[in-house]
């Protein structure tokens, strides 16, 4: 049976976490702060939980510099359940909601509020799997005549994903006042494909669920960010949220539900209802304390690692990313006869590196994939839905797996070379 220590993961989600964390968890598992009791025994109510989430919260705002001010300017830090495809639905809820209510809160008349809903939008800017996936849950619930696709890069790309298309090629809606939301998937798991910097746009919405905690944001930009937990942050269990103030009550007019019905929108669960979750500080229902506590563990650990003063505290963490990315794209660039790296240089993932070996051929492949599992490196198979080879570069891959692993690539082309 193999060791921990010898195996190196490298799987796109659940993905790796630190061992030290893992260590400790075992420990509260079974007697947290010596009570007793496990730590998914605790009531989510006691305490000991709100401890629990209050670290969490205030860790992940020393992190990303996120405003903690009650007014406008400031922002909630929301956990939920559902991951991020629940929140492709949330967001939609929420920020049409939002809209509705400025629109009705100006008393206008109703012949003028029908014509105004009429030309409500949402932009949705499609650049990999995910974000398609969050323009089509868009379209299901309000209907394809409010969705307007900003980009398509497939369209740029002979049916396929792999780039952020230039923006003078954009379509956007032209005006601002009909926009909900804008929406963008910061890191393409499935196609290996990151922006390189946040685009811009009306109530500007993120997903980031794979590239969370890899590098600095500029929260004052958006109006949510949202990420599953599972690839940098935790475990698999809890959704973060990160929602401006100025979408949230008493900021923000949020429109009837009856309103809503009667121009045929969707109104959302009330378990993936912000304003529901931030009013009651995330304990709404029951959350899985045990799952925040890791996200904190986390998230001190990263803490920990960046001296105090430094702003923002996530930089440490983007200059690591940055060094193991640019030693696997080294070794594939350096061997492009036998390697081809499927996303265009400009939009390249530092978490999710994706490619072929000797163009796809299937038997070449298995045998890489065989040859890596040999050497104990795992998790390397791309998705399902696109084949080939992804190596998930997340926080808690070390650098000495990554090197392992370029070790590896290194030698598996030398043999092959044509």
């Amino acid at each position: 049976m193999p060791s921990r220590d010898s195996i190196s993961y490298f799987g796109a989600g659940p993905a790796p976490l630190p061992t030290p964390v893992l260590e400790e968890a075992s420990k509260v598992l079974l007697n947290y702060n010596d009570s007793g009791i496990g730590i998914t025994e605790i009531s989510h109510r006691s305490p000991e939980a709100n401890a629990i989430l209050a670290h969490t919260q205030t860790s992940l705002r020393k992190l990303l510099d996120i405003p903690e001010s009650d007014g406008p300017e400031g922002y909630q830090i929301l956990f939920l359940q559902g991951g991020g495809s629940g929140e492709f639905s949330a967001v939609v809820y929420h920020m049409v909601s939002v809209w509705l209510g400025a629109l009705a809160a100006k008393k206008q008349e109703q012949q003028g509020l029908e014509e105004k809903v009429e030309r409500l939008r949402l932009d949705y800017l499609v650049t990999g799997s995910w974000s398609l996936k969050a323009s089509q849950e868009a379209a299901r619930l309000v209907g394809p005549s409010h969705i307007n696709i900003v980009t398509d890069a497939r369209k740029h790309r002979d049916g396929k994903f792999g780039l952020v298309p230039p923006q003078d090629t954009w379509t956007r809606t032209k005006s601002e006042d009909d926009v909900a939301l804008t929406y963008y998937c910061d890191n393409e798991t499935v196609d290996g494909v990151e922006f390189p910097s946040a685009p811009s746009g009306p109530n500007l919405v993120a997903d980031m669920s794979s590239n969370f905690l890899s590098r600095p944001v500029d929260i004052r930009r958006h109006a949510a960010i949202f990420g599953g937990a599972q690839k940098n942050v935790g475990t698999t269990g809890i959704t973060i949220a990160i929602v401006s103030n100025r979408i949230l009550p008493p900021h923000a007019a949020m429109a009837d539900p009856a309103l809503l019905r009667k121009f045929g929108l969707s109104v959302g669960p009330i378990v993936l209802d912000w304003p529901t979750i931030a009013k009651n500080n995330s304990l709404y229902n029951t959350l899985p304390i045990f799952d925040v506590w890791i996200a904190g563990q986390v998230m001190q650990r990263l803490l920990d690692q960046s001296p105090a003063g430094k702003s923002p505290r996530i930089a440490e963490q983007e200059a690591e990313s940055d060094r193991k990315a640019g030693m696997l794209y080294s070794v594939l660039d350096g061997h492009s006869g036998v390697y081809g790296v499927v996303p265009d240089k400009s939009a390249r993932s530092r978490m999710n590196i994706c490619f072929r070996v000797k163009g796809g051929d299937a038997e070449v492949e298995k045998a890489f994939l065989k040859g890596a599992e040999g050497e104990g490196l795992m998790g390397l198979k791309g998705h399902r839905s696109v084949g080939g080879i992804r190596i998930s570069n997340y926080n808690a891959v070390k650098l000495s797996a990554v090197e392992k692993l370029a070790k590896y690539m290194v030698g598996f082309a030398e043999e092959r070379k044509a």
